[in-house]
């Protein structure tokens, strides 16, 4: 069954998402970054990744400069848990949006619908997350807002909308991203390649969440699995010069949760064409007032560290991190941004020690071939219930970089996971994805 899916959803039609997440080209001189897809850094959070595309995105002419985004998608996922259970279904779905220029140069607008219809869906095998619970199709507007522009270099933004930090992003796994409504205020200043190095933050209140296969806005807290309902307030910044970049935010939920994070990196050049580059980061997450989350006092930490060696289109990785305290970490709002979480496992339970080694080789840019395998060991967590893990994955992706397949995206994933229990069970977990950006 599985191989006829796949040999589908490959000669098939292709299937979708927001341009927020396009087609991923290629390129052997910049073979990207480790960190699964779902993980955001703290110099790629609040706004575009370079001021180039913050000027064209905030000096944009209204009616005429607006930007439509539609994208296709189709995604299979099947996956045989540890306990012989199994989730598969095969979805087709997409997205639809639009972004206008500025009103006056101050006032702009834009909005997106997302849907997932199954197209093979058994009902005695839900979970996978790519539609809603029943294995049930959605359709549900994800991004309805408006963004005021205070400065060239500030903006606002009211309503629902994606965006990305450590532990409040798109999570864009599946069919359709987080989305969550609330207010935003973010700025970006500098440029990196200057003396003065560049400046981005952002802080606001995020009232609710919509989850990747919901079509309704829930409560931050409920989200989280707390029994009151409360937003979250976050703050944070980034200052990135040259081959430097440290940074830090904070979630705080009244009478939930308080996360903090902080994060740096640095890259060393080695030769024309390769480079050293180091990081390092913290998290530390604590129970708040009333301890609304769990009934009762919790701490719980991690901190992780990373090497990577990026020489012409090789990208080899290195990381280690070790989790502890009384509880495990969480990351109800986002994917986690831990270094040894991957396709399956986020290695983030108390007590657990994990490393990760990585092997990316991407190819020639006019190929748009890329691929990596990896392995991560963890360690028997405190519980004496759980067992460690081991998971080795595998990702073969193929981007068009020009001609008449340009924005399509063709993605196979597989994941084989280990436990060292007195079962020696084991998880396997393929997906096929194919993405089109439709061009205007």
């Amino acid at each position: 069954m599985i191989a006829g899916v796949l040999g589908a959803l490959i000669a098939g039609p292709v299937a979708a998402q927001q341009a927020t997440v396009p087609a991923t080209e290629v390129d052997e001189e910049h073979p990207g970054d480790s960190n699964e897809d779902t993980a955001t850094h703290l110099d790629e959070s609040f706004g575009p990744q370079t001021y180039d595309e913050w000027v064209r995105e905030t000096r944009r002419q209204a009616w005429a400069d607006t930007d439509w985004n539609v994208q296709i998608r189709s995604y299979y996922l099947g996956r045989e848990k540890y306990d012989d259970s199994e989730s598969e279904a095969w979805a087709l779905g997409g997205s639809a949006g639009f972004k206008t220029g500025y009103f006056r140069e101050r006032f702009s607008f834009g909005a997106t619908l997302y849907g997932s219809a199954p197209l093979y869906a058994p009902d005695e095998k839900d979970g996978t997350l790519l539609l809603k619970p029943g294995q049930e199709g959605y359709a549900v507007l994800g991004e309805a807002y408006g963004e005021v522009l205070f400065t060239p270099d500030v903006h606002m933004t009211i309503g629902a909308r994606a965006f990305d930090t450590p532990y409040i992003n798109k999570n864009d796994s599946r069919m359709s991203p987080n989305t969550f409504l609330g207010a935003v205020v973010q700025g970006l200043h500098g440029d990196p390649k200057t003396s003065r190095g560049q400046w981005r933050w952002g802080a606001g209140y995020l009232d609710k969440i919509k989850e990747r296969n919901a079509d309704e806005f829930v409560s931050m807290s409920d989200d989280a699995g707390a029994s009151i309902k409360r937003g979250v307030y976050a703050a944070g910044a980034n200052y990135t010069r040259g081959e430097l970049s440290v940074g830090a935010v904070n979630y705080w939920s009244s009478n939930v949760i308080n996360i903090f994070y902080t994060e740096a990196r640095y890259a060393v050049p080695i030769g024309a064409n390769a480079k050293l580059r180091f990081a390092g980061q913290y998290s530390d997450q604590q129970s708040v007032g009333d301890d609304r989350l769990t009934g009762s006092d919790f701490h719980a930490k991690q901190f992780g560290l990373k090497a990577e060696l990026a020489a012409g289109g090789a990208l080899l990785t290195g990381a280690y991190t070790k989790a502890s305290g009384d509880r495990d970490m969480t990351a109800p709002w986002s994917g986690y941004p831990g270094y040894t979480s991957v396709q399956v496992e986020d290695f983030n339970r108390a007590g657990e020690d994990a490393w990760l080694l990585r092997a990316q080789y991407t190819w020639p840019k006019d190929t748009g071939m890329s691929a990596y395998v990896l392995y991560v060991a963890g360690s028997d967590p405190d519980s004496a219930s759980a067992f460690g893990r081991g998971e080795t994955d595998f990702n073969l992706q193929w981007s068009p970089p020009e001609g008449n397949l340009k924005g399509l995206m063709v993605r196979l994933r597989y994941a084989h996971v280990a436990q060292d229990d007195p079962g020696d069970t084991d998880l396997n977990d393929l997906r096929v994805m194919v993405y089109y950006d439709l061009p205007f």
